[in-house]
């Protein structure tokens, strides 16, 4: 080897030591790195875990069987101060106007209700609580309609008896946890006979914290909605449901989707697929084998408690609006917190919602008409629908005559049987329509998930001339057309004369 090949050779060996060295001195240093990351990361999360544990949360922070809160393009925060919305505003209607804070218990377990002057009812949450089915009288529930057909509703109502809820705490101050005064101020029974809620935190007894009394066949760690419903399958009065429900995980600031206990005895609908797609998990309390503990358990106001319902009979002065404007120039007679529920909806069936997704192309105007049709409902139902348009045929016909022969633009007349499509399909239909038609009936609440710019034509009865679906449509920006009969039959020509003219506004 001559001087020139050693050189070089001893220049390869040098650059090589060099190279090991700084990769050696490089991945040390990123492990040091790496190392610090992730005990800052869990130093972070253990003062997390504290935090809630001091505040009364999940003791145990264990949400991995929980589903997590899509992103809305209409959300907009619901942990604001609500002590300083404005009572009988659009927020305190439909959004955080549960300002009255009332703690009644505290240490072991703990209670308090957050309650609303202006919607007159209360969110209430506790810790530590233990539920006894076998205290509750009522059916089963969850059984198939065609199995319990003629069960009266009464079976199906919960009838608690004392004791059927248990909370930890201190018995020196009372044996119950509230009495009939509290009750009155802060779970009214305003215009509901049978106040189910309110029975069900009449019975709570509060149980020693030194007492072997409060034995837990299981736990259950995540946040847990109790429900009580009435009217559950009819789609109006569920989607009150619904929303109650929603409200009550925003307003107690639920970090992800909890899941639901119906506390009643009903039996399946094809509604549930929207309890089980908005929630993390739902089961019927008289399911459970022994008693059960809920680490956090929030009780949920009845339907009949929100702006949904009680603006069938009182003044609800608010127009929708985008979440976008409403964060730029805040008004109290708007809102955005109906199209942000109506978003819920639509992403719990893993339907996009982003505000900046891709157009899809244009294929036609999709106008869809929903139909009334035959169907079981519940046990005492006979499975024939009360007709609202006694020629509704005959104006599908019409709708679809005009549709086949108007070729400037192309039209899809979707015939919306919806009493036999899965939820899924009927929210698809509901959020692809860009014009929905349809007779007054429980249907068309499903407007409440429709796009904006989506346009509403209600075709009325005389004899069924509510506002139910004008409101929905109002609060939530919707543009919204009627046309009022006398009597039951729509004349073919007045639909497709009010019809053409929403269809020219459009472009055809």
């Amino acid at each position: 080897m001559n001087k020139t090949q050693s050189r070089l050779l001893k220049i390869v060996i040098f650059l090589f030591a060099l190279n090991s060295l700084s990769l050696c001195l490089y991945f040390s240093s990123h492990h040091h790195n790496s190392n610090s990351k992730q005990e800052e990361n869990h130093s972070s999360l253990t003062s997390n875990h504290r935090s809630q544990t001091e505040n009364n949360s999940n003791s145990n922070n264990n949400y991995f069987n929980l589903k997590p809160w899509p992103i809305l393009p209409s959300y907009l925060p619901w942990t604001q101060n609500p002590n300083k919305v404005t009572f009988r505003s659009c927020e305190a209607y439909f959004g955080n106007g549960f300002s009255r804070r009332v703690d009644v218990l505290s240490g072991g377990g703990w209670f308090r209700c957050l309650y609303s002057e202006t919607l007159r009812s209360s969110i209430c949450e506790g810790g530590s609580v233990r539920m006894v089915p076998e205290r509750i009288k009522m059916s089963r529930g969850g059984e198939r309609v065609e199995d319990v057909i003629g069960r009266g509703e009464e079976e199906e109502l919960p009838d608690f008896e004392n004791g059927a809820f248990e909370i930890l705490g201190s018995t020196a101050r009372s044996k119950w946890l509230v009495d009939e005064a509290f009750l009155d101020s802060f779970v009214p029974d305003g215009d509901v006979m049978r106040h189910t809620m309110r029975g069900l935190i009449r019975s709570i007894r509060v149980v020693d914290n030194n007492s072997k009394e409060f034995h837990c066949d299981q736990w259950i760690e995540e946040p847990t909605l109790l429900v009580t419903r009435f009217e559950y399958a009819n789609v109006f009065h569920t989607v009150t449901d619904w929303y109650s429900a929603y409200v009550a995980s925003r307003v107690t600031d639920l970090p992800y989707r909890p899941h639901l206990i119906f506390v009643d005895g009903h039996s399946r609908t094809p509604l549930e697929g929207t309890w089980k797609a908005l929630f993390s998990s739902v089961r019927y309390a008289k399911a459970f084998s022994g008693s059960v503990c809920l680490r956090h358990a929030v009780l949920v106001p009845l339907g009949y408690e929100t702006a949904l319902f009680k603006g069938l009979t009182e003044k609800i002065i608010c127009q929708g609006a985008s979440a976008h404007d409403l964060w730029q120039n805040p008004d109290d007679q708007k809102t955005a917190r109906l199209s942000e529920f109506g978003e819920m909806i639509r992403a719990a069936f893993d339907f996009p919602v982003s505000r900046h997704r891709a157009e899809k192309p244009f294929s036609g105007h999709n106008v869809l008409f929903v139909r009334r049709e035959d169907y079981l409902a519940h046990p005492r139902h006979a499975g024939k629908v009360e007709s609202r348009l006694s020629n509704e045929q005959e104006v599908f016909d019409s709708l679809q005559t005009w549709v086949s022969n108007h070729l400037e633009c192309k039209v899809n007349l979707i015939n919306g049987l919806f009493a036999h499509m899965p939820m899924k399909e009927q929210v698809r239909a509901i959020q692809d329509a860009c014009v929905i038609i349809g007779a007054h009936g429980a249907g068309l609440t499903h407007i409440v998930s429709a796009t904006p710019k989506t346009i509403i034509l209600e075709i009325i009865s005389s004899y069924f001339r509510r506002p139910h679906f004008q409101l929905i449509a109002e609060w939530k920006g919707l543009e919204y057309h009627a046309i009022n009969l006398d009597g039951s039959y729509a004349h073919p020509s007045i639909v497709i004369d009010r019809f053409s003219r929403i269809m020219k506004s459009l472009g055809c």
